[in-house]
């Protein structure tokens, strides 16, 4: 186990981060006695000890092993001293958290040190209590400059959205069937088409999970050559490339006790579908010009909009790599089989968004919510955010804009035209399919007569040659009120 947190109280009561299961420090003495007290010191509280009486030593145990520490004496017995092994071990390992052991007549080298990379200094006689906080301390600020690092780049939107909104039974099924494994350490694969929302339900598993409280980490596999997916996924040491000058932390690194989603599984290359597949068998890899084993605990979950079965018939996807991520699947349907869901999100977006531009709470009309309704929404719940994002941000007065939110939605014929596209996926026989046919026409003529009366329900039946009930049925069927 690697780099286990636990919490304990300071004098102020304050709860702190200590760090100790797993970790792996060296420690560099040419006094036999110290390095016996150091080692007995670490092993007691959980660390992985390593140690060596000189530079030559200590550099072979830094190439072999993975050291998160180094605990270095500045003077030793050899042509090198500490500040020479503390250059060399910040080549080989730049993260690596080193702490010098001086003597009070050589506090100015100690200072020297610090300056070139050395995270603190004790004196001796050595405090075991006060070496290992300052160990602790050192990981944590090391953790913040990383995890910093990561929420720039993942974090510019300052909204996290993990709530799913539907009132869909299917949806709702499927978030029970969520809350029943999302704290087990299962790969999960969600399919579904682009923009339904299979980013939201993985951020859901994970805010909501035993995995909370560590990284949520993504990356879309389609978005990024061979080469970079590689070095984004598992990271690269420095030199590995042209182009590698430093050492670089991969995805599944970050996702260390968290969660690595990994967007549009189904166009990674089938090279790097073998590497995923040994990570999820092995719980380890190696960095990209690396060879040292670096053991990793995060919790993958996949998506995709294409259809894996048929990838794998044809060639381009691995069956085992299918079986291993398809422990647990949810499909999430389209937004057009869930138009009840419509008027939530976009009350939700709404909402989002006059909080995001600083506007007060804006209202929508009962004619433009019937418009939303009508649309095919091929682009899913991602195309509607887009357009109530706009249309939030260009309104000048109470109401949502009608003429923006119309603007960006094709014409009704190319409405026509695309719905009469049915997904043979999901239809069991003909009959469905003539089903589903009709209720698109008939939602979409209910609401044009709906619109064109102003929502005078008695003149619409009396035009649709129905009864007032049978058009309110039909209204609340396709959700039209």
């Amino acid at each position: 186990m690697r780099n286990k947190k636990c919490f304990i109280k300071n004098k102020r009561g304050v709860m702190n981060k200590e760090y100790k299961y797993g970790l792996s420090i060296l420690i560099v003495d040419d006094e036999e006695g110290i390095r016996h007290g150091l080692k007995n010191l670490f092993k007691k509280n959980g660390f992985s000890e390593y140690s060596a009486s000189n530079f030559d030593e200590a550099i072979i145990i830094a190439q072999k092993h993975s050291l998160d520490a180094a605990v270095v004496d500045i003077r030793l017995k050899t042509d090198k001293n500490g500040i020479d092994l503390l250059k060399e071990l910040k080549n080989i390992e730049p993260d690596i958290v080193i702490i010098i052991i001086t003597g009070y007549g050589s506090i100015d080298t100690a200072v020297k040190a610090m300056k070139e990379g050395a995270s603190d200094y004790i004196l001796k006689p050595i405090d075991n209590r006060k070496l290992v906080d300052t160990i602790n301390k050192n990981f944590q600020i090391r953790d913040l400059k990383n995890e910093n690092a990561y929420l720039k780049n993942e974090l510019l939107n300052q909204y996290i959205n993990y709530e799913f909104i539907t009132k869909n039974k299917q949806l709702k099924s499927i978030i029970r069937e969520v809350d029943k494994i999302k704290n087990n350490p299962i790969t999960i694969l969600i399919t579904g088409e682009s923009g339904t929302g299979k980013e939201v339900l993985s951020k859901y598993i994970h805010f909501t999970s035993n995995r909370k409280e560590e990284r949520f980490v993504s990356i879309n596999c389609a978005a990024l050559s061979e080469n970079l997916l590689l070095s984004e996924l598992f990271g690269h040491e420095r030199g590995s490339f042209t182009g590698a000058i430093e050492k670089k932390i991969g995805k599944f690194e970050l996702a260390n006790k968290g969660t690595l989603f990994l967007d549009e599984i189904g166009d990674m290359s089938l090279d790097i579908q073998s590497k995923l597949l040994k990570v999820i068998e092995e719980n380890s890899f190696e960095r990209v010009g690396g060879i040292k084993s670096i053991n990793v605990d995060a919790r993958l979950i996949a998506a995709t909009n294409k259809d894996l079965k048929k990838l794998i018939k044809e060639g381009s996807f691995r069956q085992d790599l299918y079986y291993r991520i398809n422990v647990v699947s949810f499909n999430i349907s389209p937004l057009r089989d869930r138009k009840e869901d419509i008027p939530l999100l976009i009350y939700h977006l709404m909402n989002k968004y006059s909080l995001m531009y600083n506007k007060k709470s804006l209202k929508i009309s009962d004619k433009a919510i019937a418009f939303l309704n009508s649309y095919h929404w091929p682009g899913n719940v991602r195309e509607l955010e887009n357009i109530v994002n706009q249309a939030v941000l260009l309104s000048a007065n109470d109401y949502l804009n009608i003429d923006i939110i119309k603007r960006n939605i094709p014409s009704d014929e190319k409405v026509e035209n695309e719905k009469l596209t049915i997904d043979i996926t999901t239809v069991s026989s003909l009959k469905q399919k003539i089903d589903s046919i009709i209720e698109l026409y008939e939602t979409n003529i209910i609401n044009q007569f709906l619109l064109k009366n102003g929502f005078n329900k008695s003149k619409t039946a009396r035009e649709l040659l129905i009864t007032r009930k049978t058009l309110r049925q039909k209204m609340k069927k396709y959700n039209l009120n």
